[in-house]
């Protein structure tokens, strides 16, 4: 097997594995700080086994790469918590929908911190993405059988993105730092945020909700972190692009077959936009004919 191929089956493994959190969060029954709180824990047992067995607990780290590790661990668990609490205000498929603006936010933090230019192709899917937003934005609230409060799980899901698009900035400024290892850093910083804010002293007593609580830690942030950095190691770009979008349409059929959440029209049509000019931002398409020089 080439790597190519193997990469590209650890990728789309990472993002098939990711579409299906939004229903062991809601399976889970818990507060969302509690969640967040265990899916960090167990993530940080499962992450310190994997760096231990690479050797990359050996490396030492300066002060100001533990820093910028722990401000996008920071970032990271400021957006899953948003992400989170989004399911249950406009439910999954919206939420992650919405969420996949992602792109757009790094844009938006290029131009103003890094004097990016904005082309007329990125400028195009950006108002294709906020078309896309106003008609889901615009559908009414019980649209669905969505949750309660759904504007709040839109800005919710905005705001998520917006702390993605933070950690992937910070992230950047780690380039030679093992990602296994700013992985562990960063859940470890979710642990000492949360614990404060996790109902610690009730923790859950059934076996049902222990089981999906360590699966959000050791298989959707362990064994994702895994296969994700192994397949973006050895995928062009544009593979890459291409496969983050199985996250967003595994995770809107496990809202349609296990919840019965099915997306009015409008919603249909305005998530698509947004996943459409997603992908035409990842991948660098143009809508545009570039002049032929004479």
């Amino acid at each position: 097997m080439n790597d190519t191929v193997r990469g590209t089956a650890e990728m789309a493994a990472a993002m098939a594995i990711l579409g299906t959190i939004g229903w062991f969060v809601v399976m889970s029954g818990q507060p969302i700080m509690d969640v967040v709180f265990w899916r960090c824990a167990f993530g940080a047992a499962t992450l310190f086994v994997v760096c231990a067995s690479l050797g990359l607990l050996r490396n030492r780290l300066s002060l100001r790469v533990l820093a910028l590790a722990a401000l996008g661990g920071a970032a990271i668990v400021v957006n899953w918590v948003l992400l989170f609490s989004a399911f249950s205000r406009a439910s999954i498929s919206i939420a992650t929908a919405v969420y996949n603006t992602q792109p757009f936010m790094l844009v938006g933090f290029g131009a103003l911190l890094f004097a990016e230019r904005l082309t007329l192709s990125k400028l195009t899917w950006l108002a294709i993405a906020f078309a896309g937003m106003v008609l889901i934005v615009e559908a009414a609230p019980d649209a669905g059988e969505v949750g309660t409060n759904y504007v709040a799980g839109i800005l919710m899901a905005l705001a998520a993105a917006f702390f993605w698009a933070v950690a992937a900035i910070v992230t950047k400024k780690l380039r030679g730092t093992p990602p296994h290892l700013i992985a562990l850093i960063q859940v470890c910083v979710g642990v000492v945020m949360l614990a404060p804010f996790a109902d610690l002293s009730h923790p859950p007593a059934d076996p049902w909700t222990w089981a999906t609580l360590a699966t959000l830690g050791v298989v959707h942030t362990g064994l994702v972190y895994i296969l994700l950095y192994g397949g973006i190691q050895k995928l062009p770009t544009y593979l890459q692009g291409s496969l983050s979008f199985i996250y967003p349409v595994v995770a809107i059929l496990v809202d349609v077959i296990a919840f019965g959440h099915r997306l009015h029209l409008s919603q249909i049509v305005g998530a698509a936009l947004i996943l459409i000019a997603a992908a035409g931002m990842n991948l660098g398409w143009s809508l545009w004919r570039s002049k032929v020089p004479a």
